[in-house]
């Protein structure tokens, strides 16, 4: 559907990908009912489809897909409802509809009036006097228990609500009563009544209309002087009689509730007022607080308030607050300094008082009891009704009562009341609010509330209650700009300002978050008041606070930068947020102190750092891991602060606090928190404050917490396989980063070198462990050396990248060891990248010419892991390793050393990239295919010796070099095929290409192949290429036979190669090798084998290879006859079928008498049946076809 539309009729050519969010929401919006004439054709298809409930279905569905595009702007089908309608109407009055079509125009009928909503359609319905009869005479002839045509009795009751509004007297309707045979008829009202009753009591819909007909009959005034009680009484004795407990009572009290409560609501409180008592005392003894049905309790809410205000007088309260001015421009001009708007006092005139004075029935106490009791109802929509309730009774109420109703309401807000009781609280304020219920002179006492219900967060097992509080506070903050003058609002601007700008940026939840953003902008609108309101609107809006990091780390920042909200902010971090059950919270806070720090750093190190140091050794877990991470950051920061100032950290840090970062670990340590669960939370933070204090040079050398700190991290590396596999990854992290920053800060001596007995240690000692039993072991120490600094590496450089070459090594004991080989192969890179190349060089301190092919082979062989397990293609993770050292080393001698850069190596790897970049997982084909373009491009200088490089350039534009989606099949076999026409890239292409195409996914088998066949038919015509590709082919299979991750993807590709025809320009040459040679290797692979799938596959090859001429036709037949009588009996029938459709194909390999008769037998054959009975079949087959039998082998004793 074309959105913009320009003058000349064309459509706007617009780039929409680069469009922000709400731009893409605004073309969104509709101008016009646009679909008018293909619902038009809908609706007078009617006719024609309402017998064919396929197309009928059809009909319905399309029309509900075009309705439903206007929930959100129902009031743009307005100028089309009535034709709608009355195409509608005209199907329904015609007698000669069936009742389908008729069932059918009422489904229609009930679409639109969901859409539009049925009190704005009801009004367009027909509903003269001549209507009453029909419409009610159409109702009764009703099936209620017709489950496919509740639509239809739906929309009638809404109908006949309509229709019974008619200004006359019923009785006049029914003309003479007595019928011809002297019986007397129903009078009309009592008809409509009955059907009505009925109605209230099933569990469709119809219900609910039911409940709008008898709210507008019963008040007819004609029916409430003769039916009114009689039917008050009959919903009641209803009512008093049934039992939520069963589904039954459920629904026929759902329906009496409901016609209640819509009777009280449309009805004239003079008459209702006599049966009020009488219905109230009947909903008490019925205790629908008791109930579990959520909606029996709403409507139970709904007619208590309904009760209550029929008590009272319908009289606007005069004492109410009235807000005199409400320009939004006024209110932008009084925010840049204009005059203050004036309003209205709210000192009542003493008339007013005088009006006010008159009796309140006792009876109202139990409704606002009721009502205060629903605001804390465990369902939300219970608590919403609740709220409304009293927003609507308090403004009919004297004001000293009402008073009291806004007391009790805040005492909703205790800690020791629920979260229901808190978020309850919320909307009635926000209502009393918008009502102007609420005076000015209670916002001392409601705003503290408001406060604590923005930052309401309630721990409850592993996760929390609450955000739905937030929300709510910040519904009555949006109400209160919209009710309050700015005057009246101003003693609490910026506590308010402050709360609402702290939940818009550090609410851990999105909704919270922009609903915070809304009042905080509504209030800029609004009040005009808040500090730098437009600022930070622009910086915090809807869609900015959408992503938590960018609020934590970016949007903070900008805000703290205005002094009014600098301290909350950082205050708020430190008492609500460091101690936050979510670990997620706690680290973006630790963060987010970090970039607020330069803002405040007085602040910090006076106020924050006294309240963090204590809490860092305290007894709650969370409050301690979030005030370790925090002391780790603001350190880090106040250090990079001195540093710009150059001056000394410790000129800032006075010693109680450096004192106090020292004893952290000493008395986590003392106290044993390493250990257990929480220690899996203390580690990794504790490692972080190592990093932070080492990065920030923390004057502690030679001091025995180096000692310690070393311990922790060697304690960590040595326990990782004791942490749960969620949290072990980021432990891993933490200790090597600390490592590196320790041992760069605290090991290395003045003029640059490590001490040697401290660095044979520990050297030795990480080592040692890489030949531990625990993989996790392996990791960490594999890591950890990769992360020394060059001075600890000097003289070890061999030695250590011995010990890891022997990590990446695969051995029967440790072949599941994937992990470890991955770390290994990263420590190896990361060596390379520190210690620096030089070609004559040592080989104990740089990567040289001695020990430059040792590193390139030990990475290649990484290429090689294909190692599985219940994991699934573990070796990905030691490939992907891989690949990223080989391109950062090869890199790294490019730019240094190019002379060392091998031609055979650069071959090899390029090559094996080439073979990654063809397989089957779409992520680590695209890292593949990345670190291929990388080596490719890279021109700083260009990496030597890589083969064909012009041909890779041309087929790998370098303009698309960093748009090329590998992840894509679609994208990357395309192009990757082109390699095959590449004789160096061949071999490789192939082997990655045969994994693909014989894979399981569809899309990657799919694009591959088609791929592939694509290259086939583009060299079909070329003897010489054609023959190449089939020795390469030939070449793969037999370097890995029986290796089962290539051959068996090898044998389903070649199966769809025969099947294509890609070899057919060997058929014509009897005995060609290269069908012998395939039906050799294909024998060998499927000899003895107890592989299903791979047998399946060689049978089918089988039977592609019969289509070769000469005596290798008969060694294929040979072949398949033998498989017919395989031990296992799904092979024989497979053979069976395969075979039979191959006669079929290939019907010149035999007479076709011959043929006939073996298709015959291996269709009627029972190839399930014992092996003696289907030998002897097969024996025929091959006599028939004149092959040999083959021979049963008596088994050697």
């Amino acid at each position: 559907m074309v959105l913009n539309e320009t003058n000349g009729g064309e459509p706007e050519q617009e780039d929409t990908r680069n469009l922000e969010p709400d731009v893409i929401a605004r073309g969104n919006i509709l101008e016009s009912f646009t679909e008018s004439q293909e619902a038009r054709e809908l609706i007078h298809s009617l006719r024609l489809v309402h017998e064919d409930l396929i197309l009928q279905e059809t009909a319905i569905q399309k029309f509900n897909v075009i309705m439903n595009t206007y929930q959100e702007q129902p009031h743009l089908l307005d100028p089309n409802l009535e034709w709608m309608l009355t195409s509608l109407l005209d199907i329904l009055r015609d007698e000669a509809s069936p009742p389908s079509l008729v069932h059918l125009s009422f489904k229609f009928l009930y679409i639109i009036s969901k859409v539009r909503g049925y009190k704005t359609f009801l009004r367009l319905f027909p509903h003269e006097v001549v209507d009453v009869h029909p419409v009610l005479e159409m109702l009764v002839c009703q099936d209620p228990k017709d489950y496919e045509t509740w639509e239809t009795r739906y929309m009638l009751l809404l109908w006949l609500s309509v229709t019974c509004l008619i200004p006359f007297d019923l009785a006049r309707l029914d003309g003479n009563l007595s019928s011809v045979e002297g019986c007397t008829r129903v009078p009309i009202m009592d008809r409509i009544l009955t059907v009505a009753k009925s109605y209230l009591m099933v569990s469709d819909k119809a219900r609910d209309a039911a409940a709008v007909l008898v709210s507008k009959f019963i008040t007819r005034p004609d029916v409430k002087q003769k039916r009114m009680a009689d039917f008050l009484d009959w919903a009641l004795s209803t009512l008093s009689t049934s039992s939520f407990q069963t589904i039954e009572g459920t629904v026929v009290m759902d329906g009496m509730l409901q016609a209640l409560a819509q009777l009280f609501k449309h009805g004239k409180r003079e008459d209702c007022l006599p049966y009020a008592s009488t219905v109230l005392d009947c909903l008490d003894n019925c205790k629908l607080s008791e109930s579990n049905q959520t909606l029996l309790r709403k409507l139970g809410v709904k007619l208590v308030q309904r009760l209550g205000l029929t008590f009272l007088k319908p009289k606007v309260a005069k004492w109410r607050y009235q807000r005199g001015f409400r320009s939004l421009a006024a209110n932008l001009q009084l925010s840049a300094g204009g005059s203050v708007a004036q309003k209205t006092t709210d000192a009542p005139q003493p008339e007013e008082e005088e009006e006010e004075e008159y009796d309140i029935p006792g009876e109202v106490e139990n409704v606002v009891e009721q009502l205060l009791i629903g605001l804390k109802d465990k369902d939300t929509i219970v608590r919403w009704s609740a709220a409304k309730g009293i927003g609507r009774l308090t403004g009919r109420l004297p004001k000293e009562l009402a008073d009291d109703v806004v007391g009790s309401v805040l005492d909703s807000f205790s800690f020791q009341e629920t979260d229901n009781s808190w978020h309850g609280g919320c909307l009635a304020l926000a209502e009393l609010g918008r009502r102007g219920l609420l005076l000015p002179s209670r916002l001392s006492d409601v705003v503290p509330m408001i406060l604590k219900g923005l930052t309401y967060d309630e721990k409850r097992g592993a996760c929390s209650v609450g955000s739905n509080v937030r929300d709510a506070a910040c519904y009555v903050c949006w109400a209160f700009a919209r009710a309050y003058d700015p005057v009246e609002l101003r003693p609490f601007v910026n506590q308010l300002s402050s709360a609402l700008v702290i939940t818009a940026i550090f609410d851990r939840d999105i909704n919270c978050r922009r609903a915070a953003s809304a009042a905080f902008q509504e209030n800029v609108g609004r009040q005009g008041t808040f500090p730098h309101g437009i600022d930070i609107l622009t910086a915090a809006d809807y869609f900015a606070v959408g992503n938590i990091a960018n609020c934590f780390l970016s949007i903070s920042v900008y805000i703290a930068g205005f002094p009014e909200y600098t301290e909350p902010m950082i205050d708020h971090l430190v008492n609500m947020k460091i101690n936050h059950w979510d670990g997620v919270t706690r680290e973006l806070s630790g963060k987010a102190l970090h970039n607020l720090t330069p803002l405040a750093p007085e602040y910090m190190i006076s106020k924050v750092f006294p309240k963090l140091l204590p809490l860092a050794v305290g007894t709650d877990l969370h409050a301690r891991h979030g005030a370790i991470l925090a002391c780790a950051e603001i350190t880090h920061a106040l250090s990079k602060l001195a540093e710009e100032n150059k001056r000394l950290l410790t000129s800032l840090l006075d010693e109680k606090i450096l004192e106090g970062l020292k004893q952290i670990h000493v008395e986590l340590c003392r106290r044993q928190l390493y250990r257990g669960l929480g220690g899996e939370l203390m580690r990794p933070a504790v490692c972080t404050l190592i990093e932070k204090l080492s990065v920030s040079k923390m004057p502690f050398r030679g001091d025995p917490i180096i000692g310690g700190w070393q311990w922790l991290i060697n304690d960590t590396l040595r326990s990782l396989h004791l942490v749960s596999s969620s949290t072990r990854q980021q432990i891993k992290e933490s200790a090597v980063s600390a490592l590196a920053a320790l041992c760069n800060e605290y090991y290395c001596l003045k003029e640059g070198g490590a001490q040697p007995v401290q660095q044979d240690e520990l050297v030795k000692q990480y080592m040692s462990e890489l030949q531990s039993p625990e993989e996790m072991v392996r990791c960490g120490f594999s890591l950890a050396l990769g992360a020394l600094p060059r001075f600890l590496l000097k003289d070890k450089l061999q030695e250590v990248l011995e010990g890891l070459k022997k990590v990446t090594c695969i051995s029967s004991k440790d072949a599941s060891f994937a992990e470890s080989r991955r770390d290994g192969l990263k420590a190896i890179a990361k060596i390379c990248l520190t210690v620096g190349v030089k070609h004559e060089g040592p080989p104990t301190e740089f990567v040289c010419r001695s020990n430059v092919a040792q590193i390139y082979h030990t990475l290649l062989d990484g290429l090689n892991d294909y190692t599985t397990d219940s994991r699934g293609d573990v070796g990905a993770w030691v490939r992907e390793a891989a690949m990223t050292g080989l391109m950062e080393v090869t890199l790294l001698l490019t730019q240094n050393e190019p002379a060392l850069l091998d031609a055979n190596v650069c071959k090899k790897m390029m090559c094996c990239l080439a073979q990654q970049s063809a397989e089957k997982i779409d992520r680590f084909r695209a890292h593949a295919g990345s670190v291929f373009l990388t080596l490719l491009y890279f021109d700083r200088p260009p990496v030597p010796h890589i083969p064909h490089r012009d041909d890779l350039e041309r087929i790998f534009p370098r303009s698309e070099a960093v748009t090329f989606n590998w992840n894509a099949p679609s994208q990357a076999f395309p192009r990757i095929t082109q390699l095959l026409g590449l004789p160096t890239y061949r071999y490789h292409i192939l082997t990655g290409l045969t994994v693909s195409v014989g894979g399981l996914t569809e899309s990657t088998v799919r694009c591959s192949s088609q791929s592939l066949f694509d290259h086939l038919k583009g060299i079909q015509n070329d003897v010489n290429a054609l023959s190449s590709f089939c020795e390469t082919l030939l070449q793969v299979f037999e370097d890995n036979l029986l290796n089962d991750r290539v051959s068996v993807p090898l044998l389903k590709m070649l199966d769809q190669l025969l099947a294509n025809g890609c070899f057919d320009i060997f058929v014509s040459e009897e005995n060609h090798p290269f069908p012998m040679k395939l039906l050799a290797l294909c024998k060998e692979e499927s000899k003895k084998s107890k592989d299903i799938q791979k047998l399946r596959s060689s049978i089918a090859v089988f039977c592609g290879l019969v289509q070769f001429p000469g005596d290798m036709r008969k060694k294929v037949l040979f072949q398949l006859f033998l498989l017919l009588c395989h031990p296992f009996p799904i092979i024989r029938k497979t053979t069976a079928s395969q075979v039979y459709e191959m006669l079929i194909t290939y019907s010149d390999i035999a007479d076709s008498d011959v043929i006939e008769e073996v298709l015959t037998i291996l269709s009627d054959t029972n190839w399930d049946a014992e092996l003696p009975l289907v030998r002897e079949q097969r024996n025929h087959i091959c006599d028939l076809m004149k092959v040999p039998k083959p021979q049963l082998l008596a088994k050697s004793t």
